[in-house]
């Protein structure tokens, strides 16, 4: 009998073998997030368990109540304290990183000399590849009691030092300040690769037209990265009840963890370090960071809608 070669399936075999350095390629990547994301997915049963090292997750009895990890957490003041925090720190540095990351996105966009773009660009990236803990150390460098510059400032013009260390309405403005610093430029730098990949056609016919550069920005620019910035936006949305900006240690270093400033730095992340750190409990740790991964989830789902009936095509999914 004679085997009849089938050309759809021979097209795709080609096409997948076309894909190998590819496959290749991300699997680094797909390993991670399988190792890091997923396979502790297992981890999230301590949340209504009476957990146990001795016993392990799956030998751990089960909670009586089961949600009995969750009320512990919600009758608490700490949940209102940790939540508003976490969405107010989140929601100002996704407004303020935004709109700063786009300003100087296009601002180093105008800049024509090479030599020059490739400062900026590296100037600003510069605190990107800085630790939360380099960090803690100029800001305590400049805030500093007795030695911070600031004070020192302060009183030799006869005012008295200010306790920055001490006075939580401070740290409302410090901390969104600290991120906006440091991560700007990781911001802008995705913005200016995206303003590179523009037509410049668009551009010289706008120029035609005697548009001037604030119109070019507004009806050229602007219109073509409302994608990526939908896109960026949506991401951000999904963290919105992280400890902010992906590297919540900041609230936790930046504030030398102090007591005297939880209303005001205090975060989910740095609520679930400390109960892990100092009261080794497992079950209201894994129980808050089930209830933030959900709300998280739901967050994108509700922004992914909206966007999605008012522009179908800007959707992440």
């Amino acid at each position: 009998m004679k085997l009849v070669a089938n050309p759809t399936y021979n097209r795709k075999l080609r096409s997948a073998r076309k894909q190998v350095p590819f496959y290749l390629m991300m699997s680094p990547g797909l390993l991670f997030i399988a190792v890091m994301c997923y396979i502790p997915m297992g981890g999230v049963l301590i949340a209504f368990k009476d957990y146990n090292a001795r016993d392990g997750i799956f030998g751990s009895p089960w909670m009586d109540p089961l949600f009995k990890n969750f009320e512990f957490f919600f009758k608490s003041e700490a949940a209102r304290t940790v939540t508003f925090n976490t969405l107010f720190y989140n929601i100002i540095e996704m407004v303020t990183v935004t709109v700063g990351a786009l300003l100087l996105a296009i601002l180093l966009s105008e800049v024509k000399n090479k030599f020059l773009s490739a400062t900026y660009k590296g100037s600003i990236l510069l605190p990107v590849f800085l630790s939360w803990i380099v960090v803690q150390y100029i800001l305590f460098g400049l805030l500093s009691v007795d030695r911070g510059m600031i004070n020192n400032m302060i009183t030799s013009t006869g005012g008295e030092a200010i306790y920055w260390y001490s006075e939580p309405d401070y740290w409302r403005f410090i901390l969104p300040f600290a991120y906006l610093w440091k991560n700007i430029g990781y911001y802008s730098v995705l913005y200016v690769a995206a303003i590179a990949g523009i037509n410049t056609d668009y551009y010289e016919a706008a120029q035609l037209d005697g548009a001037s550069k604030w119109q070019q920005v507004k009806y050229v620019t602007l219109p073509l990265l409302k994608p990526i910035i939908i896109v960026l936006s949506l991401l951000w949305v999904g963290k919105l009840f992280n400890g902010g900006l992906g590297d919540w240690n900041g609230f936790y270093t930046l504030a030398n963890d102090s007591g005297a400033l939880y209303a005001s730095t205090d975060v989910i992340d740095t609520l679930v370090f400390r109960s892990l750190k100092k009261l080794n409990d497992y079950g209201m740790s894994s129980a808050i960071g089930l209830y933030q991964a959900v709300v998280g989830f739901v967050l994108v789902l509700v922004s992914n809608y909206i966007i999605k009936k008012t522009d179908p095509d800007s959707a992440l999914f």
